[in-house]
């Protein structure tokens, strides 16, 4: 009797627990439906505690709460203490489980100027519409309180994570994240997994579940052509004295062709060259080309017939910015004392920033200019004729995770699934994430998981958070944590 008491309970276990990404999505669906008022109360809980990174008495408040939070759901804690903000640690064991998945998310946010806000106080959540509109709804907030609902919805169905769970929430990272790779040396072992999921960033436009592999890296040059001392008459000197601002247009012109490619010599020669597989997987993006441009107001994109995904794939040159004495209602009839460009480089993972900026000195050196390390003495004016200063800035490196390999195959996977259709996999996100360092440091396979609105303002006034997108962001990364 005992043995056929056994297996009936069993039976009856197994018919009440779900089985599959398809089974567990439509419980989690059902449990967030059933239980949308404590969720949002959580989030609007959180969302209330300011969290400018230099605001550390408002960030052990975040810290605080999230010790709570997490230590609810049966995780340990710890704060792991750096020069500047404490990282969040929490973990939780997985009964039978034989790898472990590391989480990143990050709970500061930008500064805000409260009087741009369409609201008394960014930091008081308020809902208009369908969103949820507060500093930090959608980045990074919103995904953390996600990740906890999944946490409640996958137990009330009598789920486990399919690893045991690790969780490093940064307090800097829209401060560059300046304590968060020294961390690794400190807390190495702490830190170890089998991969790393980052639930941080907007999903694709479409709506669609979303995964990317990687972020593009960033390092920045102010370069200055410098001419006379001070300005001079333009109608006194014109024709004579060497005007800097047109020199330094011909100079940005001669770092590009008609088509957008940079003419810099050795610029792509790290980039390696993508395989059939990663060609189809950018083809696979649903980006509507039609509509970006009638959004943007362009007739076509700087390289005819190219998509963006297949852009985003290559290191950039961009110029963010031109000076040269006065225009408008300023403007003098002067020849200036100098033009200023300020650059950008968005990186690949194959591609060094101070590499391509030792390029594209040696490609300026090559248009008859002499480089100097600042402003030019009276010597060096008398000796040359074509003055310039590039001045480097930090750099960010990129990070990519190979979508081929067996972890990135499973999520993909798990999410088709459970969504009834192949998630949206990014290769390369166009943008740089601070944490690319941390992720190369750790050395394991990282992917993005975003789950927030594409138009949700972050970085900006009104930053809002679609609760449609993030009652179903619960899903998708409960689906994550049991793939």
């Amino acid at each position: 009797m005992r043995g056929a008491a056994l297996v009936l309970l069993l039976s009856v276990l197994s018919a009440q627990t779900p089985s599959g990404p398809a089974a567990t999505r439509a419980a989690v669906e059902r449990w967030v439906t059933a239980n949308q008022r404590p969720i949002v109360a959580e989030l609007m809980a959180l969302l209330a505690i300011p969290n400018v990174a230099a605001d550390r008495a408002n960030i052990l408040r975040n810290v605080a709460f999230l010790e709570q939070a997490f230590a609810t759901r049966g995780f340990t804690t710890r704060r792991l203490e750096t020069p500047g903000n404490p990282l969040f640690f929490a973990e939780r064991r997985t009964p039978g489980a034989t790898k472990t998945t590391l989480i990143y998310a990050h709970v500061d946010g930008q500064p805000v100027d409260a009087k741009a806000w369409n609201q008394p106080d960014p930091f008081t959540p308020v809902t208009r519409g369908d969103r949820i509109y507060a500093r930090s709804a959608s980045d990074d907030k919103g995904p953390i309180i996600a990740t906890l609902a999944a946490l409640d919805a996958l137990a009330a169905a009598g789920l486990q994570p399919s690893t045991h769970l690790k969780v490093i929430i940064d307090a800097e990272e829209e401060a560059s994240s300046p304590s968060l790779v020294p961390a690794v040396t400190q807390y190495r072992d702490l830190l170890a997994a089998d991969m790393m999921l980052i639930f941080d960033g907007p999903i694709h436009s479409s709506g669609r579940p979303t995964l990317a592999f990687g972020a593009r890296g960033i390092i920045t040059a102010t370069l200055t052509v410098f001419g006379p001392k001070s300005g001079v008459h333009s109608g006194n000197y014109g024709n004579w004295v060497p005007n800097p601002a047109l020199r330094l247009s011909q100079l940005i012109a001669s770092l590009k062709d008609d088509e957008g490619r940079v003419t810099v010599e050795g610029y792509y020669d790290d980039v390696a060259a993508l395989t059939a597989e990663e060609r189809a997987l950018l083809a696979g993006v649903p980006d509507d080309s039609a509509q970006l441009m009638r959004a943007f107001g362009i007739a076509a994109p700087e390289r005819k017939g190219r998509s963006l995904q297949e852009g985003l794939q290559e290191p950039t040159l961009n110029i963010r910015g031109l000076a040269s004495s006065h225009v408008g209602a300023g403007a003098r009839t002067i020849i200036p004392d100098r033009a200023v460009a300020e650059i950008d480089l968005r990186l690949v993972k194959e591609t060094s920033g101070r590499k391509l900026l030792q390029l594209i000195a040696d490609h300026i050196r090559r248009q008859g200019f002499h480089l100097v390390d600042g402003e030019p003495d009276d010597a060096t004016r008398a000796q040359y004729s074509k003055i310039a200063w590039l001045r480097v800035g930090q750099e960010t490196p990129a990070f990519r995770t190979s979508p081929l390999l067996p972890e990135s195959r499973a999520l993909a996977s798990a999410m088709e699934a459970a969504f009834g259709a192949p998630p949206v996999q990014i290769r390369t996100l166009g943008g740089t994430v601070p944490i690319a360092p941390f992720v190369d440091a750790l050395r394991v396979p990282a992917v993005l998981v975003p789950i927030v609105n594409f138009d949700n303002n972050q970085h900006e006034e009104n930053e809002n958070l679609r609760m449609g997108h993030f009652f179903t962001g619960i899903q998708i990364l409960a689906v994550a944590l049991t793939r």
